[in-house]
């Protein structure tokens, strides 16, 4: 018999619904295969612009997407989430000692051999998600050696194509820069799809992306 290896896979990303966006399918089939997943997420994502449709203040659309990030951590059957409150938006004007501080803790906690996060274009652009690809690999190339045996990979998940009537740019990567792919199965993507339903404030971008028949 073959003995089944078991990853611990630690995401990290600035804000919740950036799991759910894409890398839900991988997480879903990695969970499938019995592979432990975590997540970091930096912020509470309460400074989207959805809020003013509701009318909602700050720290309201705050809660709001915690608690749809925890119905999409309960669909996905994550082992175990992180949110911590830095300014959604706002991370560019943080010490990048204090984003890699709260990194580098997640790290030695979880120990995970495989650390994801955003490509350096950050797929959407958005300045978050550039400063996170940069402290998660600083302190990644920091602890990787052996002092630090588990941590044996950083990836980047990433998007080879978009379609050309997609809403927004996207920014992706060349075939020659991608190294892994990982199958999913039909059952993982319908998963991913329940993950990012959990977001419903966000129902009328999800339809307008058609991201459900695209991804």
């Amino acid at each position: 018999e073959l003995a089944v290896c078991v990853m611990r896979i630690l995401y990290i990303f600035p804000h919740p619904d950036d799991e759910s966006f894409g890398p839900a399918r991988a997480m879903a089939a990695q969970r499938r295969q019995g592979h432990d997943v975590y997540l970091l997420t930096f912020t509470r994502g309460e400074a989207t612009k959805v809020r003013h449709k509701f009318g909602w203040t700050l720290e309201q659309m705050g809660e709001v997407r915690y608690r749809q990030l925890m119905g999409g951590r309960a669909t996905l059957d994550l082992a175990d989430i992180r949110v911590l409150n830095l300014p959604d938006g706002g991370l560019k004007e943080l010490d990048p000692w204090a984003i890699e501080k709260s990194i580098r803790e997640e790290m030695l906690r979880v120990e995970p051999h495989v650390v994801v996060t955003f490509p350096i274009h950050g797929i959407s652009g958005f300045h978050d998600h550039i400063v996170t690809h940069s402290a998660v690999t600083r302190v990644y190339l920091e602890l990787h050696g052996p002092d630090h045996s588990w941590l044996q990979r950083l990836a980047f998940f990433t998007v080879a194509s978009a379609p050309a009537e997609f809403p927004w740019h996207v920014n992706v990567s060349a075939p020659g820069e991608i190294d892994s792919v990982l199958q999913v199965t039909h059952a993982d993507m319908e998963r991913s799809h329940k993950a990012l339903d959990c977001y419903v404030t966000y129902a009328d971008v999800i339809a307008q992306t058609g991201i459900h028949q695209v991804f």
